[in-house]
């Protein structure tokens, strides 16, 4: 293709990512060569790099999995996707297999995922399935213009491949509606947007995090009440919420309650918080492990889902949702260079920022 893909790779856990050139080839049938124009840091980048998550491609690999860009070439199959600006989702499945065609295309063996399973979008450009591609009505060609209502750039949609699109799944397999009572434990990247959403669908939003930043700006997106679980016991906190509710008008039963701070302490206070009928999901990740009681589900009439990205069918109305101001993501990003990557992630692990990066190449 004559064509040189820079970005930059992990080659070790705990080292610094380096500079790294890929030839990419000829297209197969199916792919797709994507030009990035954002790539979001996410948690899961972290967790590679820092944390000992292991990578399911062999290192050297580079990171990258919340990809907005403009297709430039595709094998067969993707041809009329070329010149379209597209989300790219964070998980592809293949949409072949038995899974994928009895619907559960979330556990698809065959599944995709861009800096984890090959290459992803912390580069200039990545190879991606074509299947599953979102395309991102009204783009200009310049990635800086404006799209929507809501005025957002392409480079601002990258962060729905992962921190939007995941607790928009969750929210929409808990079958949260108008006047139902959703509690997000974790108000960063991905459970700050869960609270966005969540009030977006006519939810009444109970906010939960150590930060007392977050937890102002989830009151000024209209959280009706927000907690420092530092403050209070789980018991205290399930009684403060169960009081709110019932002046606010939200039933006592049927919480819905996303955990999203991924790390033990908010998973323990998620299950302590289920009341009867109740449906936690679990949508942040840890590697740490927790003791629990698991009869509660039982003496709760409760259910527990847990929920790995978001099937790429339910793109299309997030980004809708988003071009049409229901959801702020410029209030809630930072656009930074890609050449910045290594300040960017030491930012993120040390707590420096309260907004998503997305790295522009």
């Amino acid at each position: 293709m004559g064509l040189q893909l820079h970005g930059f790779e992990m080659v070790q856990a705990g080292q610094p990512l380096r500079e790294a050139v890929r030839e990419p080839g000829e297209l197969a049938a199916g792919e797709a060569l994507v030009e990035v124009v954002g790539c979001g840091l996410c948690h899961t980048d972290l967790g590679f790099l820092y944390e000992g998550v292991r990578t399911r491609h062999p290192l050297p690999l580079i990171l990258g999995h919340e990809i907005a860009g403009v297709v430039r070439a595709a094998g067969a199959a993707g041809e009329h996707l070329v010149g379209q600006a597209v989300v790219v989702p964070a998980v592809i499945p293949c949409g072949e297999c038995a899974d994928c065609r009895a619907g559960h295309t979330m556990i698809c063996k065959a599944q995709v995922m861009p800096g984890n399973d090959r290459d992803g979008g912390f580069a200039s450009h990545v190879v991606v399935p074509s299947r599953g591609l979102c395309p991102v009505p009204g783009y200009s060609g310049d990635p800086d213009a404006p799209l929507g209502e809501a005025g957002l750039s392409l480079r601002h949609l990258a962060v729905i491949a992962d921190a939007v699109s995941t607790p928009y799944q969750a929210i929409r397999r808990a079958g949260v509606s108008r006047g139902e009572l959703v509690v997000v434990i974790g108000l960063g990247g991905v459970g700050g947007y869960a609270a966005q959403i969540a009030l977006a669908l006519g939810a009444l939003v109970v906010g939960i995090d150590l930060s007392p930043a977050r937890l102002q700006a989830a009151r000024e997106r209209g959280a009706g009440l927000v907690l420092d679980p530092r403050a209070q016991s789980p018991r205290e906190l399930k009684k403060a919420i169960a009081a709110w509710a019932a002046e606010a008008g939200a039933p006592a039963t049927r919480w819905t309650i996303l955990e999203c701070s991924g790390s033990a302490a908010g998973q323990a206070t998620a299950w302590e918080l289920l009341v009867h009928g109740a449906t936690l999901c679990v949508v942040g990740f840890t590697m740490d492990k927790l003791e629990l009681r698991l009869s509660n589900l039982m003496a709760y009439d409760a259910r527990a889902l847990g929920n790995w990205g978001c099937a790429p069918a339910l793109y299309p109305e997030i980004v809708e949702l988003a071009l049409s101001g229901a959801i702020d993501l410029r209030g809630q990003t930072e656009l930074r260079p890609l050449s910045a990557i290594a300040e960017a992630f030491e930012d993120v692990h040390e707590h420096r920022v309260q907004r998503r990066i997305v790295l522009v190449p």
